[in-house]
């Protein structure tokens, strides 16, 4: 009998979740800005293209008065997130509600904090487009509510190229064993007339097998500036960008602060905050 390949007994939706999220760190980023903001904890979170849901997972079980919706239209994914996440939450999994719709059309609950993480808004292409989603969101947030998104940037962003990450073995949530791969991701097409852009990721494993184009993106990259105008044009109060340092070996710290000034690299990742007026 002929051995299965790592790469085809693989969970896709695992592997990404292994390699991409940091669902934890993202929960204390989050915490962090608001209560300096307001004095007090945010306890409303709705995740939009919240694909397997991860971080709301971590939301709910940060706090036991902190509820989470997650916003996808693409319902495999969440029926997904409700075999596989949903189940470790227990009791929890009560705080959590996934909603299957298109994200500019989800105006309620009003929460305290909308996120769109994942570079997942790229795939509005035009201003108009993203103005009515940003829109869209500033309604659903109550006042003094935080809007943040997530941006890549750099000299490296608008080449085509592959960078890659190993990711040490596992356990899901579930219970499973994920094992250890090689996280590939791939800039495949970079158009500077008009910035749409194609990403790939794929996956590869110590037995030479892999999983080529295992998510595949065609946006439009968004810059700064841009996301700022817009925020603002949509009725946000208020934005602040949020850049990592870095260390004296040339990587990133992971410590992210307020900037107003920040020299271009090859790469960097970037926050986008978006403030809801109090009053």
């Amino acid at each position: 009998m002929t051995k299965k390949s790592l790469a085809s007994q693989a969970d896709v939706h695992k592997l990404y979740e292994a390699s991409v999220q940091n669902p934890t760190e993202a929960v204390a980023f989050i915490n962090r800005m608001y209560r300096r903001r307001n004095g007090h904890a945010p306890r409303l979170f709705m995740e939009d293209f919240c694909g397997t849901a991860t971080l709301s997972c971590s939301w709910v079980r940060a706090h036991p008065e902190n509820h989470a919706w997650g916003v996808d239209i693409d319902r495999p994914t969440l029926d997904w997130c409700r075999a596989h996440n949903l189940p470790a939450l227990g009791d929890q999994a009560d705080r959590l509600h996934l909603i299957c719709e298109d994200v500019t059309r989800v105006r309620e609950p009003s929460v305290d904090v909308r996120g769109a993480f994942n570079f997942s808004y790229f795939i509005f292409k035009s201003r108009p487009q993203l103005r009515a989603y940003f829109e869209t969101v500033c309604r659903s947030l109550r006042p003094g509510g935080l809007f943040l998104c997530d941006l890549f940037g750099g000299h490296a962003a608008m080449q085509t190229t592959i960078e890659e990450r190993k990711v040490a073995a596992s356990r899901h949530a579930d219970g499973s064993r994920v094992p250890a791969f090689t996280y590939q991701w791939e800039h495949a097409h970079f158009n500077v007339i008009n910035h749409d852009i194609t990403c790939h990721i794929h996956f590869a494993f110590r037995d030479g097998s892999r999983i080529s184009k295992a998510f595949t993106y065609n946006w439009r990259l968004w810059t700064l500036p841009e996301l700022r105008e817009l925020l603002i044009e949509a009725g946000f109060d208020e934005t602040g960008v949020y850049i990592h340092g870095w260390t004296p070996e040339g990587e990133s710290d992971d410590t992210y602060r307020l900037r107003t000034r920040y020299e271009n690299e090859d790469g960097w990742l970037a926050y986008i905050a978006g403030w809801k007026r109090r009053d």
